[in-house]
């Protein structure tokens, strides 16, 4: 059985972070793949969409646009994105954070995949 995973998120102009569960990602980070972590930025870029424009129909995603870090917490690591609608943070994840940072830069560095452009946020 897959753990939700909840993202904290922000979306500026406004005054309070709301938490969203991510859907189809699973919390054992250390079986992630590549694909895996695609889900993951996608997921947690339209969750600030979801908030930003509630009800709406949810974007393409592209994984480009947006600033991100790997930082280390007491059960692990999080993940954190910005981009100039708001920010999101995911995790607690137990992972190692150079393999999760290695990992990230690598889905980053790669094309968007056919699939992820039509269903994935920008």
């Amino acid at each position: 059985m897959t753990k939700p995973i909840d993202v904290e998120v922000w979306v500026r102009g406004t005054t309070d972070a709301h938490t969203l569960t991510l859907p189809g990602v699973s919390a054992d980070a250390t079986l992630w793949t590549d694909d895996d972590v695609r889900h993951l930025l996608g997921e947690m870029l339209l969750a600030i969409e979801r908030l930003k424009n509630p009800g709406g129909t949810p974007p393409p995603v592209s994984l480009r646009g947006f600033s991100w870090i790997v930082s280390p917490d007491a059960e692990g690591v999080v993940v954190h994105l910005e981009m100039q609608m708001g920010t999101a943070s995911a995790g607690p994840f137990r992972i190692d954070e150079p393999m999760l940072t290695a990992m990230i830069t690598r889905v980053l560095a790669l094309p968007d995949a056919p699939a992820a452009t039509s269903t994935t946020v920008h």
